[in-house]
């Protein structure tokens, strides 16, 4: 955890929560089938997800994976009772170490959810350009600003930067790498773009072709369907749904923080998830991981 102001306060706001028994009554109701705890990831070193899976097994959590819960959206399967799906966005290289090798050793299912160029080109992830551009006071350019702005603009502001900067150290795995945990059986491959675009800020052109085209990079480096999608920052529209079913995608996933009960999952196209963060308590994530974070917000969350 870092010691900034901000994580201390959440420390003990979070402790509070646990020790009045928010959490605890939050999990009795997932035990009874009143939702499953959707969570996701991005680049957590291996302790904090280690303990993140040994606290949701000592609270007698099953975990499910992508294709269960499309199996209860068809209706072949009931909704089930003290579950939790585990997925992780963007397919940092680290994920293979801390998240793949703990998944096939605890044999807990995870979907990761891979961005194709960053893996397929080398390059660092967008948003890393403009952080170090800022840490060398080349540029002022905020990342949430550039979410904000049309996908062409941001784009040619990056790869301006990008011609600034030093050359920057691989971020996601490998080709191969993809590859070989795409063999775990605990393995779902999803897709996550092509280059991690804001969709909502892209043309129609380009908004499908980042869904399509990743899609078809991806199967074509693990030979399986892929037909799991996560929407990079959590961002969409009804013209992305439609790109998605058009296209043969089956499950999809946002970042809205709310649990995901079985009236949601008819919206199979936005499914919900509460994140765990790298960098703050672990009580902390106590409280997101089983939604209390988000349903109180006694502090911003971010």
């Amino acid at each position: 955890m870092r010691l900034t102001l901000r994580n201390i306060v959440s420390f003990f706001v979070a402790r509070l929560l646990i020790i009045t028994g928010f959490v605890n009554r939050t999990n009795q109701r997932a035990r009874k089938g009143n939702y499953i705890l959707s969570i996701y990831f991005h680049n957590p070193n291996q302790k904090l997800f280690i303990r993140c899976v040994k606290w949701l097994q000592k609270k007698g959590y099953s975990f499910i994976d992508v294709e269960t819960l499309k199996r209860v959206v068809k209706g072949e399967i009931p909704f089930p009772k003290g579950a939790v799906i585990i997925t992780v966005d963007d397919g940092w290289g680290n994920n293979k170490n801390n998240i793949v090798s703990v998944a096939n050793q605890y044999q807990i299912p995870v979907a990761i959810f891979i961005a194709t160029q960053p893996v397929e080109e080398g390059i660092p992830y967008w948003w890393s350009y403009i952080k170090n551009a800022r840490q060398n006071e080349i540029s002022c350019c905020s990342v949430e600003e550039l979410k904000k702005i049309n996908n062409e603009e941001r784009v040619s502001i990056v790869a301006m930067l990008q011609k600034q900067l030093q050359p920057l150290p691989r971020e996601a795995l490998t080709v191969e790498e993809v590859q070989e945990i795409a063999k775990s059986p605990y393995v779902t491959i999803g897709s996550h773009t092509v280059s991690h675009p804001i969709l909502t800020k892209c043309s129609d052109e380009k908004a499908l072709s980042e869904i399509l085209e990743s899609k078809n990079k991806i199967e074509g480096w693990i030979h399986k369907t892929v037909d799991a999608f996560a929407f990079p920052n959590g961002s969409f529209s009804q013209r992305e749904i439609q790109f998605l079913q058009k296209n043969n995608y089956r499950l999809s996933f946002s970042t809205e923080p709310i649990y995901l009960t079985e009236a949601r999952l008819k919206g199979h196209y936005t499914i919900p998830r509460f994140e765990v963060l790298e960098n703050v308590s672990f009580a902390e994530n106590i409280c997101r991981m089983s939604g209390v974070w988000f349903q109180r917000r006694f502090i911003k969350s971010k």
